[in-house]
């Protein structure tokens, strides 16, 4: 039976209020793995028992054939219009439509609410379909909501609660990142602003050699082994190349693009999606980076570079934030830059998710200096640096007062003694959760202080609670006396 989690009725209900208001086209953003497909599905079914025809809308076969069997599983009757598909039936309420397919026979369906998974991807015969029914309510989906034009279609923004929230409250999985050996991208060529796909898998094939290597490391060293990975590529080559030195290291990856055919590629992620398989890791260069649903991958390797598709790099990363039993977090390895390339935008969208469409089309990035590099990650275990003070809260290595170490190539750890003392900000946070659980409040409390202390919620820090200190004793009631004057009841 179909249930939605507390989290996905509030933008059920979002959207309810929404068409009352009048908004006949609405956009919902919710980051990959919130169960978006879980929301469609609910309120295709509340229409169905009205009696009401409805859709939706996707333009992958594989993503067609994954909400089909989803909605199967849940006993949910419907039909498939997509080429040759076993499960026609055009009397059903619920349809599950191939955008190519209906666009191939210009046959859209007569429905009384559409739904368009992964919106961003405007297609002109859906977005024209769309503006000839100005009585049909619509519904598009999407992690990435930063294509230019979709304030013309949706006239109203519906937004799931932001990452670092759901995070809080383990709907989706934390990301430890670690800063690895850049590809270097300086005089790349580029094509409408991004860097042309000919230089971008050039270079990514000089470093081949440092992406296995590091991943070998990471995983032995964080893991004690293999675990599921899946490695964005700079393209279809750099792919091939990955794999034959992965394999020759005695590591099982295999590479999908638009050069293998459907079946394979179908066969393929259907085998890595099983628990028990031999496959070690996938690699693309963008087919994961939509309707890919494995949520017990661990690791993500970025070596694909973005000049200006912060939406890209969001769907990558999202691929490893789904949340799977004892999953505690993913590993990310960033060989591209994106992430320092991105970092305002990501943590922004984290700290504030979408409230509303922004005019313009994505722009290329400042590129980050080599100082800002070199700050940006611990000097010895090249995690990125989220700690306001000066101890690495992952390694315990301390920066010095007035100086930073730099340590070029490698992600390989400095030989230094181990700090067994945790950061300062673990501390006041264990701390602040203590003190939540003892007083019977609600679960985001500790990340709500902690955020009004350093201005950022936690990130990579466990959730153990510690005793609490009379320094944070004294902090809480300072800011509790604050809020009291603040507000006259003082």
């Amino acid at each position: 039976m179909l249930s939605l989690r507390p989290h996905q009725a509030e933008v059920v209900e979002k959207l309810a209020q929404g068409f009352k208001d009048g908004h006949t086209s609405q956009l919902l953003y919710a980051p990959t793995g919130f169960g978006k497909t879980e929301v469609a599905m609910a309120i295709m079914l509340e229409e169905a028992k009205k009696l009401k025809n409805v859709a939706m809308v996707l333009d992958r076969i594989v993503l067609v054939n994954q909400t089909s069997t989803r909605l199967g599983g849940y006993g949910i009757n419907h039909g498939v219009m997509q080429a040759d598909h076993w499960r026609y039936r055009p009397y059903e309420k619920i349809q599950v439509c191939s955008a190519q397919t209906l666009e191939s026979r210009d046959n859209f369906p007569d429905v009384s609410l559409l739904i368009i998974d992964e919106c961003h991807v405007q297609r002109k015969q859906i977005i024209q379909f769309i503006k000839d029914r100005p009585e049909m309510k619509v519904i598009g989906l999407t992690a990435t909501p930063f294509t230019n034009g979709l304030g013309d279609t949706y006239t109203n923004v519906v937004g799931a609660k932001p990452t670092g929230e759901l995070i809080e409250a383990k709907w989706l999985t934390p990301l430890k990142i670690y800063i690895a050996k850049e590809i270097d991208m300086t005089g790349a060529k580029k094509v409408a602003g991004e860097w042309s796909s000919d230089d971008v898998s050039e270079r990514g094939m000089k470093i081949t050699g440092d992406i296995v290597e590091e991943w070998i490391n990471k995983t032995n060293e964080v893991f004690g082994g293999p675990r599921k990975t899946v490695v964005f590529a700079s393209g279809v080559d750099h792919g091939r190349d990955l794999v034959r030195q992965f394999n020759e290291r005695g590591y099982n990856f295999v590479s999908i693009s638009y050069k293998e055919d459907d079946e394979f590629k179908a066969e393929t992620i259907e085998d890595f999606s099983r628990p028990d398989t031999k496959i070690n890791g996938l690699i693309a260069t963008d087919i994961l980076t939509r309707g890919f649903d494995v949520p017990d991958v661990m690791i993500g390797v970025s070596a694909r570079p973005f000049s200006k598709s912060f939406s890209s790099h969001v769907q990558q990363m999202g691929r490893i934030m789904r949340p799977y039993e004892g999953k505690e977090y993913g590993l990310w390895l960033d060989h591209s830059g994106n992430y320092l390339r991105f970092r305002k935008d990501w943590d922004k969208l984290f700290d504030e998710g979408v409230t509303e469409l922004q005019n313009g089309a994505e722009s290329a990035k400042k590129e980050p200096t080599e100082k800002e590099k070199t700050e940006a990650k611990c000097p010895a275990c090249k995690t990125l640096w989220v700690w306001p003070d000066r101890v690495c809260g992952e390694c315990g290595f301390e920066k010095a007062q007035k100086q930073i170490l730099n340590v070029p190539g490698q992600l390989t750890e400095l030989e230094m003694t181990k700090r067994e003392a945790v950061s300062e900000n673990q501390k006041f946070y264990s701390e602040l959760i203590f003190y939540a659980k003892a007083r019977g409040y609600k679960e985001g409390y500790a990340a709500v202080k902690y955020k009004e202390k350093y201005g950022v919620y936690p990130r990579g820090l466990h959730t153990s609670p510690a005793p609490i200190t009379h320094k944070t004793a004294s902090w809480i009631k300072s800011r509790n006396i604050a809020w009291l004057k603040a507000t006259g009841k003082a």
